[in-house]
């Protein structure tokens, strides 16, 4: 898994007039925060993690994966100073006494949609029918090897009764938008975030709303955080109003 500072992105002249008070409402040191993330959420927090890096002084450090692979990391005692996961999976470790309960915050939810490579002609999915219908004159379909994302598609299909017909195109992965970007399959199925983010993909659309389902991303900070106000202070910063929009251009719907 890719551990990385954030690159400085570009401020909206919102987001900095926010921070500006957020800075100035006093940061006693400046510290390391490091960040455990479903990937769904990473190109909403690398653009928002500059930010708060040049208004706080902290720096961010952020692993972004998929929830159970983190959640895995986590119980075998991994450490983080902040968590980006499922609901689900925060009240699991809120109850082991490794995340602050009091910091539990729901960030935003993303629905799962399909891409295509960029400039490829994008099918009609804005019905059940005309879903089942590109699936079924696609080529090749890739999807994710686990996750939400696969449970779904695999159970959609199961609904329309095209599993079996379906099989022998689908192509597992770990990120279906960049199989896309490749050619090595002409549709892909996954979070409508990671689609928004990968460049060289565009955005179909997002399933329709008879067999779509959302990825709710919900934040904590670890209750032994060496740095518990600055773990604090980015929860505080994800969840403040500027961020909103920056969560809509990014394919999450913001709580």
């Amino acid at each position: 898994m890719t551990r990385r500072l954030f690159s400085a992105i570009g401020a909206t002249a919102a987001a900095m007039t926010f921070l500006v008070g957020f800075s100035m409402g006093g940061v006693a040191s400046a510290a390391e925060i490091k960040v455990l993330s479903g990937r769904g959420l990473k190109n909403v927090v690398s653009e928002l993690g500059p930010q708060f890096e040049s208004a706080t002084g902290h720096k961010l450090v952020a692993d972004f994966g998929n929830f159970s692979e983190l959640k895995r990391r986590i119980d075998a005692g991994e450490t983080f100073d902040v968590v980006i996961l499922s609901p689900a999976m925060i009240d699991n470790l809120i109850e082991l006494e490794k995340v602050a309960a009091d910091t539990r915050v729901t960030l935003g939810r993303t629905g799962i949609g399909v891409a295509v490579r960029r400039g490829a002609p994008k099918p009609d999915i804005s019905s059940v029918e005309a879903f089942k219908r590109a699936m079924l004159d696609a080529k090749s379909v890739a999807y994710s090897k686990k996750g939400t994302s696969r449970k779904v598609l695999l159970a959609a299909f199961d609904r329309l009764g095209i599993a079996a017909e379906m099989k022998p195109k689908l192509k597992a992965y770990g990120k279906p938008e960049e199989a896309v970007v490749a050619g090595e399959a002409e549709l892909g199925v996954t979070g409508i975030g990671p689609i928004v983010a990968a460049t060289g993909a565009e955005l179909v659309g997002g399933l329709p709303s008879e067999i779509q389902r959302f990825v709710v991303f919900t934040a904590g900070a670890n209750a032994a955080s060496k740095e518990p106000e600055a773990a604090r202070a980015l929860i505080r910063f994800l969840t403040a109003p500027v961020t909103a929009q920056v969560m809509k251009a990014k394919g999450l719907e913001p709580q």
